[in-house]
């Protein structure tokens, strides 16, 4: 999914203890003002990364009349950074630079891994079932990684561990011994527990990570505090476990790793680590050079917007 507003504020120390710091998202229009909206809870002022991961927009249920478009991203560029799609509601249909095409439903995940730099496209295909609700989240790959080849996974089937009422489904890292086949470049943990119905679950974590939760549907009780949707919960590091309760059904997005410490500016769609490689990266896009073409989008690629005035600052978390 495309930032449409363009970010250079990397910062927010991680906790060396267990916090409850709730933070508001914020609206944004994806596409103009016939765009798609989403909630964006990550990056932020008071907290831009939750281990390494960097970006996080929610979105949905929103309910499609058939002449509704749905979700239409059209071809952007990445760098330096992995996006991660995962569906509660409905497909979304990928396309990118490397030939790869692949419908997203429920339950299933695509990672992108830009690396040195790669293109796609997001759209709701034809047929699309009549609700749409999801996350899209980006994770920041680190220095020895970050010019990495660009490569695509689908994973249809994921770890789960299924209890009376909830489904844990491990979408990175490691979960009670079990790991998710999907690739990444620090330590990091991602996971969705879905309530079927009232209940009470508790989740094993590493006390060397921090964490965060996001509610994706209905609502949640998360370490004693109400997460209601569209806001964020930061947890901090040295829990050892998490409660988790819901009154009904529901859905809870657990986001955790190694506290990401690399200097990094994100501008726009880019994950770099100075000024200069963000100025490449726009110039290769506008010149048609190093992330190739998307082929089967019906519609033109997205234009860059303007560089600020002044240079991009990495910023490095305070310690």
């Amino acid at each position: 999914m495309s930032n449409t507003a363009p970010l250079d504020q990397v910062g927010g120390s991680a906790a060396t203890a267990p916090v409850r710091e709730l933070l508001p998202g914020r609206d944004v229009v994806l596409g103009g003002v016939r765009g798609f909206a989403v909630t964006r809870t990550l990056p932020q002022r008071p907290r831009s990364l939750i281990g390494a991961w960097c970006f996080a927009d929610t979105y949905g249920p929103v309910h499609l009349v058939p002449d509704d478009e749905g979700m239409r991203v059209p071809p952007h560029p990445h760098t330096g950074l992995q996006t991660v799609t995962w569906l509660i509601d409905g497909d979304v249909l990928h396309r990118d630079s490397l030939g790869n095409t692949r419908t997203v439903r429920p339950g299933q995940l695509n990672l992108m891994t830009a690396g040195h730099g790669i293109a796609h496209s997001e759209e709701s295909p034809p047929g699309r079932p009549p609700v749409l609700g999801g996350a899209q989240l980006w994770v920041a790959l680190p220095d020895r990684h970050r010019d990495v080849a660009a490569h695509f996974e689908h994973h249809p089937d994921l770890p789960r561990r299924v209890e009376p009422g909830v489904t844990v489904t491990v979408i990175a890292g490691e979960l009670d011994g079990v790991a998710s086949p999907a690739r990444t470049y620090t330590a990091l943990f991602g996971a969705e527990v879905a309530f079927e119905s009232a209940a009470l679950t508790q989740v094993p974590l590493d006390p060397d990570f921090e964490y965060g939760a996001l509610t994706l549907a209905g609502s949640a009780e998360v370490d004693g505090v109400a997460l209601p949707t569209g806001a964020l919960l930061y947890l901090g590091r040295g829990r050892s476990a998490l409660d988790l309760r819901a009154g009904g059904p529901g859905r809870v997005l657990l986001l955790g790793g190694e506290p990401f410490d690399d200097p990094i500016v994100m501008w726009w769609n880019f994950v770099g680590r100075d000024h200069d490689a963000i100025v490449a990266a726009r110039e290769d896009w506008t010149a048609g050079r190093r992330f190739g073409p998307v082929h089967g989008y019906d519609g033109a690629a997205l234009p860059a917007p303007a560089l600020p005035t002044t240079r991009l600052l990495p910023r490095a978390r305070p310690r």
